[in-house]
């Protein structure tokens, strides 16, 4: 989900390595923009991340919406076993701006998953024809 942090998509953009990029049902924000001006607005009725607020500089998803939201083909057990073994994340994930967007200097797809409930697929759609369409 947080694939899309500035650290990574400045680092992909810029090595020789990385010939190209594939995006699935992930954030692919424009220059200026986070992942939290991303999900700030949601459309009626889309699901919403059980982003729970920081905790010492930290995220994480809510453990009783985990499975639902991030595991739903999941065994239970396998998604409570995931759920508790979450590895937080910065805060600066959610909130640190693009200044190089990744997308706009490396050959890139983006592929929508219809059963996300992490990014609603209108967000997916948003985000993946406004990018590429403009590229």
């Amino acid at each position: 989900m947080m694939a899309s942090s500035r650290a990574w998509q400045e680092k992909r953009s810029q090595n020789p390595k990385v010939a190209g990029l594939v995006y699935i049902a992930a954030f692919a924000p424009d220059k200026g923009e986070s992942v939290s001006s991303l999900i700030r607005d949601p459309p009626p009725g889309a699901p919403v991340p059980p982003i729970l607020p920081p905790q010492e500089g930290f995220l994480f998803l809510d453990k009783a919406k985990f499975a639902a939201s991030f595991a739903a083909d999941v065994k239970a057990d396998e998604a409570a076993f995931m759920a508790d073994s979450q590895v937080p994340w910065g805060v600066q994930a959610l909130s640190g701006t693009i200044t190089e967007p990744a997308w706009k200097a490396k050959p890139s797809w983006y592929l929508v998953a219809t059963d996300d409930r992490m990014i609603p697929p209108a967000a997916q759609r948003a985000m993946s024809t406004a990018r590429w369409e403009a590229s």
